[in-house]
């Protein structure tokens, strides 16, 4: 009953136009505030989609590293039990330090990272070749993939290049001598270079991909060490189970990461900025809930006379209090349901059409991503009802505090 006594109050003609225009006011500032949150979240929701598109190219499902330490061992008997773990569906194998490489007088630090020929089953850096094509070579003639910033930084082009590139590696358990050029302390060898590269910055401008032997050979690894092992999961949604197999098979010497685990950081930075923007957005429903406190002030006042007539015939305080409450959800839902609807419109339009573009030319794509998460719809809708019992308590309790006073 109090719905529809709020429905009546809604439609009817009331004697002061004011009240009528704060009242639309208020529906259209709910629906621009619910319009603004939508499109912000689902646009926010795309960047997030494409970031974790972009590391997961480089990372892998699961990683094997050292608990301590910088290398790790895995035996032949020990990658044959990881391969028979169900859900396993490849291992490969990684070399990994930091070196500098050198294109004449051009020297520039980086990140080699030896694969073997199972890389490109637990990674998708192979699609990501924009030049030449992904070839590691072997141990004796090494090729280089190299990330486009690093290209750019040595001055060379990388799938037509007829010089080798210097590489420098720290060998382990060397000591640079810092009397003399630390450069003579480090391994030198040379590699060619078959193609870049083009994921993130992050990844562009510091890692180059080669073979794993090489690598190996250059930081004098003994038999069975690595740097780390990746492994690539056949159902991501059994990532943990199989990260327990693989930690129960390891033991405690080994630690055993996720991909979420292996960008945490990252992660943790976007779900941050994601309650960050929600809860600055959600401000502007707050305003608006401003213009619905004026609103529903008036409409009390012209509803006095209903009010002591309700209350004469029996209604209880309670019943007044809900009937006025019932007003205020009625607003921000009509409110909602028009910012929504306008929301949905425009995210389609934008998913199809690409209406509205990024400035400058440097980002992977050229309009802004939109994912449409039914959560977020949720979520903001129940936001706007909150906001609105809030906004309505007070007139609302004045109403029903109102003394029953017939006479005129």
């Amino acid at each position: 009953m109090k719905f529809l006594f709020a429905w009546r109050y809604f439609r009817a003609k009331k004697s002061t136009n004011a009240i009528n225009i704060i009242a639309w006011v208020s529906i259209a500032a709910i629906a621009v505030g619910t319009t603004a949150l939508i499109l912000v979240l689902s646009v926010f929701n795309g960047f997030e989609d494409l970031v974790k598109s972009l590391y997961t190219s480089f990372y892998p499902d699961l990683k094997i590293s050292a608990a301590t330490g910088k290398t790790l061992i895995l035996t032949p008997d020990q990658l044959s039990k990881l391969r028979s773990i169900h859900g396993v569906t490849a291992i490969s194998l990684i070399a990994e330090d930091k070196g500098i490489l050198e294109n004449g007088d051009v020297r520039v630090p980086a990140y080699l990272k030896g694969v073997d020929s199972n890389f490109n089953k637990v990674s998708g850096v192979g699609a990501t070749v924009e030049h030449g094509k992904f070839q590691v070579g072997d141990s004796d003639h090494p090729f280089a993939i190299l990330g486009s910033g690093i290209e750019y930084a040595l001055g060379v082009e990388a799938d037509k290049a007829v010089r080798p590139i210097g590489v420098y590696l720290f060998r382990k358990g060397s000591s640079v001598d810092l009397s003399t050029d630390p450069i003579n302390s480090l391994n030198h060898e040379s590699m060619s270079t078959a193609g870049i590269f083009r994921i993130q910055q992050d990844f562009d401008d510091h890692y180059v991909i080669t073979n794993l032997d090489f690598v190996r050979r250059m930081l004098a690894l003994q038999p069975n060490e690595y740097s780390s092992a990746e492994l690539s999961v056949a159902d991501p949604q059994q990532v943990l189970i199989t990260q327990q197999a693989v930690a129960s098979l390891l033991g405690q010497d080994y630690k055993i990461q996720t991909r979420y685990q292996q960008n945490q950081d990252l992660y943790n930075v976007m779900t941050h900025e994601k309650w960050f923007i929600y809860v600055m957005l959600t401000l502007i429903l707050v305003v608006a809930a401003f213009n619905m406190v004026g609103a529903l002030t008036m409409l009390v006042w012209e509803k006095q006379k209903d009010i002591n007539v309700l209350k004469a015939l029996g209604a209880s305080n309670g019943l007044i209090q809900k009937i006025f409450l019932s007003e205020g959800i009625l607003l921000s839902l009509v409110g909602g349901i028009i910012g929504t609807v306008l929301a949905l419109v425009i995210c389609l339009l934008q998913i199809k059409y690409k209406l509205i573009p990024l400035q400058g030319d440097s980002f992977l794509i050229d309009y802004y991503p939109v994912k449409l998460d039914a959560y977020n719809f949720v979520l903001v809708l129940a936001t706007i009802l909150i906001v609105a019992l809030l906004a309505s308590w007070l007139p609302a309790r004045n109403a029903a505090a109102q003394p029953i006073e017939l006479k005129s």
